[in-house]
């Protein structure tokens, strides 16, 4: 799928990942969507953008809400040609300490919203005859991590959420991928749901290996090009393909 004019849809973009993937569809020739809860945030990245931007308040937890931005994201632009869905969080907790409420919840961010989302988008994309669905899932799920239990089954559950829904769409013209981004400088560390001291811990010793949130928005916006099953950016010796 060509990005230009293409209108791309991007939860969690009121930083990190997802900021930088609406800025790099933007510079690009795509018409994009900001969902993000943190509204001031996205406003200023839309008014950043200019008139081919549209901000949408969305705590993407919540169904209505979705059904609500997906709606306002036809209204301003008429169709929907891509989806990143971005939005997650991170739970840093020995098996032993995972709480139940907390894990409930980050399989609600991290594996149920997701599937809400595709469920919003697709039929509009079903009507185009076309559509690219890019899942952010993450590159821990290729490795087995102390502490990463229930952050990694959360995007475990996306990744097979992402395969079947490829294979299920592939005749309606609709192209699911999974993107497994490594180490980020983002504040994705900073937000856990439970595990700061932990958290905070593992990101200041691989302060130094973290990579930018640009180079994870390029691999994105690669995807939605090539319409490639997945793609990967954590170093071989961590188990997974990347080179640079």
């Amino acid at each position: 799928m060509e990005i230009r004019d293409a209108v791309v849809l991007v939860t969690g973009a009121s930083s990190g990942i997802g900021e930088a993937t609406a800025r790099a569809a933007s510079q690009s020739g795509a018409r994009v969507v900001l969902l993000a809860r943190r509204k001031d945030r996205i406003d200023a990245l839309a008014s950043e953008l200019g008139d081919n931007a549209l901000a949408v308040a969305c705590d993407v937890t919540r169904p209505e809400f979705v059904q609500q931005a997906v709606h306002a994201a036809i209204g301003k632009f008429g169709r929907i040609d891509a989806l990143v869905n971005n939005a997650g969080q991170g739970l840093h907790a020995t098996i032993e300490d995972i709480g139940i409420d907390d894990f409930r919840e980050l399989l609600n961010l991290n594996s149920v919203a997701p599937l809400v989302m595709m469920q919003a988008v697709i039929p509009f994309m079903r009507r185009q005859g076309a559509g690219s669905i890019v899942n952010v899932s993450s590159g821990a799920t290729l490795g087995t991590y102390p502490g990463a239990a229930a952050y990694t089954s959360s995007k475990s559950a996306l990744n097979m959420l992402s395969s079947v829904a490829r294979l299920e769409l592939a005749d309606a013209g609709i192209v699911v991928s999974i993107m497994h981004p490594f180490i980020t400088a983002t504040e994705f560390y900073g937000s856990v749901r439970s595990g700061l001291d932990s958290a905070k811990a593992q990101e200041a010793g691989t302060a130094s290996i973290a990579q930018s949130p640009t180079l994870v928005a390029d691999m994105i916006l690669g995807l939605i090009k090539s319409g490639h099953a997945q793609a990967d950016l954590v170093p071989k010796e961590y188990g997974g393909s990347f080179e640079g």
